[in-house]
């Protein structure tokens, strides 16, 4: 796919349309997991934030209840809700971004990830090449004590 060129490359500011410079901005994957992660954390918040409004709301327990501050909790329910669905919102495109973004990777085994002593075979060639220098220098140290 290709992007077209940035408006600082020799073209004027206002050359691209809306979606053109959309395209241009492309988000790597990194920055996106940035936003997910931001994004879940609001999440977390307006949750509590909903949690707290609701402990501290009184059940209508046949006790008359001020119509005024009923409408006040009620607004306040109402707009963390909307907010909530929103942040859910934006987190799903996130993640179908991402998904569209390592759709193209092949996926590597877990087992490849974690380096083991006994397969990574260029420290074990390292190591073998540092114990013969130091088998030869021993002998080269017995054979010169040898001569003396």
């Amino acid at each position: 796919m290709s992007t077209p060129p940035l408006a600082g490359a020799g073209m004027p500011p206002g050359a691209f349309s809306g979606a053109q410079a959309q395209a241009a901005r492309e988000v790597n994957t990194a920055s996106l997991c940035r936003i997910g992660q931001e994004t879940v954390q609001d999440i977390v918040f307006r949750t509590m934030e909903i949690f707290q409004l609701l402990r501290n709301m009184q059940l209508p327990n046949g006790v008359t209840y001020h119509t005024a501050t009923y409408q006040d909790r009620l607004g306040k329910l109402q707009e963390h809700l909307r907010q909530l669905s929103i942040l859910f919102r934006k987190l799903r495109l996130v993640y179908d971004k991402c998904n569209e973004n390592c759709a193209g990777l092949d996926p590597v085994p877990i087992e490849q990830l974690i380096p083991y002593v006994e397969e990574d075979g260029s420290k074990h060639d390292d190591r073998g090449a540092a114990s013969q220098l130091r088998f030869a220098s021993e002998e080269r140290r017995e054979i010169m004590e040898v001569n003396k």
